[in-house]
């Protein structure tokens, strides 16, 4: 049996923190509400949102302070404490993320209200949880709604908008690798959900000169895509569509590096160096992250080259039963450092 689990509703445009009560309603999600958002989602759209749903809902809050099993539990111990029916996730890609595993174990449906636009977190199944060492994903529900305001997104630094775009770019070589996956391994591969995500990357290849504005449409573009990307994994039932050998490099780097960069713009950077492996055009990428001012080498991205290399070399460990081009060895360090090079990652 495949199953497909995908948001109700998608609400895009401009002043929306007060949609929330709405779109609960309309979905009957329940009498009491828990909102989670971070310290400074809080003063962001949190308090306006917790303040807004209070005049028709039970409403209870709480703060969240990483994305780490920890808060977790704290957020499990709350819904059960306050009995809360549903969640509201106000913030970036920590908090969905906790939103996203607590309300898969409690069994309550979750509104994802994201105030960055800087990676597929925000309509997807899966959440990035720091714990045991590396952070890689596990898989919990999509949220039962996506409330996207764009004014909110656009108060949020630029640097995070172009995160999101090398989250989207990276979909063309995380496809590759699903193919040969399918290939190689006998793995199961949609055909709908790939086309879907290279869409959304093909569409950020497009529209990168109005991106790189950082206005209201440039925020737009970015968010469908993301949301795209989500969808795309749901019809999958895998986070395959969007993350490749790519992603295994940056969560590689969370790893080892001491001061890791934005996911997006890390796993941009591995798209660069996966998309030469590949034999891809990864010129072409390289110039769109240009373009739209996301890092393209291990100097912007303030990391030391000397990791980037050790990052190559361990991405395939991080993941093992996920087969991509790196295959079951991995690279070796010369190849690491050639790759690098010739791309203008070192």
């Amino acid at each position: 049996m495949h199953l497909m689990q995908l948001p109700r509703e998608v609400l895009l445009g401009e002043n929306l923190k007060g949609e929330a009560v709405n779109v609960a309603k309309r979905l009957g999600l329940g009498e009491r509400a828990l909102v989670l958002y971070g310290p400074k989602t809080k003063e962001i759209a949190g308090k306006d949102i917790e303040k807004s749903l209070r005049e028709s809902f039970e409403v209870s809050a709480l703060v969240i302070r990483e994305a780490s099993m920890e808060e977790v539990e704290k957020t499990l111990t709350k819904i059960r404490d306050d009995n809360s029916d549903w969640l509201i996730a106000v913030g970036g890609g920590s908090i969905i993320d906790v939103a996203k595993l607590a309300s898969f174990k409690a069994g309550v449906p979750f509104i994802s209200f994201p105030t960055t636009a800087s990676h597929d977190g925000i309509a997807s199944a899966n959440a990035s949880i720091k714990d045991l060492g590396t952070k890689t994903s596990v898989k919990a529900v999509p949220p039962v709604a996506v409330i996207a305001d764009v004014r909110v997104i656009k108060t949020a630094p630029y640097r995070y908008l172009a995160a999101g775009v090398g989250d989207m770019i990276s979909n063309l070589t995380a496809v590759k690798d699903w193919q040969l996956a399918h290939r190689i391994k006998g793995e199961y591969y949609s055909e709908y959900a790939a086309s879907l995500s290279l869409m959304s990357a093909k569409m950020v290849i497009k529209n990168a000169d109005i991106i790189r504005l950082g206005n209201e449409e440039s925020v737009r573009k970015v968010v469908k895509g993301l949301i795209s990307c989500g969808v795309a994994m749901s019809i999958a039932g895998s986070s395959r569509p969007a993350s490749g050998a790519e992603h295994l490099f940056s969560h590689a780097l969370d790893a080892i590096a001491p001061k890791p960069a934005l996911h997006g713009e890390q796993v941009g950077v591995g798209t660069i160096i996966m998309a030469y492996l590949h034999g891809l055009k990864w010129e072409r990428i390289r110039e769109t992250l240009k373009k739209v001012g996301a890092p393209t080498n291990a100097y912007e991205l303030g990391i030391d080259p000397e990791y980037i290399i050790e990052a190559l070399t361990i991405a395939h460990t991080i993941r093992p039963e996920r087969y991509t081009i790196l295959g079951k060895d991995g690279l070796t360090r010369e190849a690491a450092e050639k790759a690098a090079k010739i791309t203008g990652v070192i």
